[in-house]
């Protein structure tokens, strides 16, 4: 039992440095001094469109929470599932291993509204789930309009191939969505029941999960300069393949993977502008809203000290 508790800390450890190797084989030829420039040739509006995508993100973040809670039929003031979702998410994605850390910090804030360890876990892989869905969706989406994107990593995956990929991911969400309109039973495991989702439910989370990854590339594309700049579709399908390799990684803010993957994904671009965008979206989507949930987890921990 003892060698269990180290699973975690070792796997973060582990990829924290396996990470940090990774930024270091990209960065090391790159110059201080020109990345700092290019961070200050950054206009002001493009910060100002940043900063707007990254409260867009946080706010369907927040829905992630919500349609989860739907499911579940239970019903929490808005006003504490946007801060629950908001300080679960910005303390995770910094910490690493997403879904336990998130978790942990959903079930001591949701007990507090009645909602028991089970109805946690099914909240939170709920909410994976709506993750899961809008990345199949929009990389589906990238996949049949630039099946080419794949050749930016790799020239064995034929362009008919990945425009086929994406059509199956496509489906493979289509076929999500019809499972609800044919009414499937209850799951049972043991004691253990597993409802599918309702059409209602589906939609909303066909809408929230892209609108949140759209947000954080938003990001990350207005703070790119233009001179190479291959769009924004081009962008988001970089960003959904490096995000979602970040999260599998559980390295503490996805630190040299999102950096090594954009870098070699986009060449056609100056690699120190490419650092310094990303630079804007750790700020913003990461460190920022990280100091903020610090902040609330001491006011609320603080109250429930007080109450008892």
């Amino acid at each position: 039992m003892k060698y269990t508790k180290l699973i975690w800390p070792v796997v973060g450890i582990s990829a924290a440095v396996f990470s940090a190797w990774l930024l270091y084989s990209q960065v090391k030829k790159l110059s201080f001094g020109e990345t700092m420039e290019s961070l200050r040739s950054i206009p002001p509006q493009h910060w100002l469109l940043s900063l707007a995508a990254t409260l867009a993100a946080y706010i369907a973040l927040a829905g992630y929470d919500r349609i989860a809670l739907m499911h579940l039929r239970r019903k929490v003031a808005w006003a504490f599932v946007a801060l629950c979702s908001f300080t679960s998410y910005a303390l995770s994605h910094n910490i690493g291993a997403t879904v336990v850390s998130g978790a942990v910090i959903r079930y001591r804030a949701y007990a507090t509204r009645g909602l028991g360890a089970g109805e946690v876990g099914v909240l939170v892989a709920f909410c994976s789930l709506t993750f899961a869905i809008g990345v199949t969706t929009l990389l589906g989406i990238v996949l049949v309009l630039r099946p080419d994107i794949a050749d930016r990593f790799s020239d064995l995956l034929p362009v008919g191939l990945s425009r086929a990929a994406g059509a199956a991911m496509l489906g493979a969400v289509a076929l999500y969505f019809l499972g609800s309109l044919l009414s499937l039973p209850v799951l049972k495991i043991g004691r253990l029941s597993i409802a599918y989702p309702r059409p209602g439910i589906i939609v909303r989370q066909l809408l929230v999960g892209p609108l949140e990854l759209i947000g954080a590339t938003a990001i990350i594309y207005f703070a790119l300069p233009a001179a190479g700049n291959p769009g924004f579709v081009v962008v988001l399908g970089i960003f959904l393949l490096s995000f979602t390799v970040a999260l599998l990684s559980h390295a503490p803010g996805g630190l040299g993977v999102l950096e090594f993957v954009f870098i070699a994904g986009l060449p056609e671009m100056d690699s120190n502008a490419v650092l310094a965008a990303l630079l804007v979206f750790r700020l913003l989507y990461l460190l920022l809203p990280l100091a903020f949930a610090i902040m609330v987890v001491l006011v609320f921990e603080r109250s429930q000290m007080a109450a008892r």
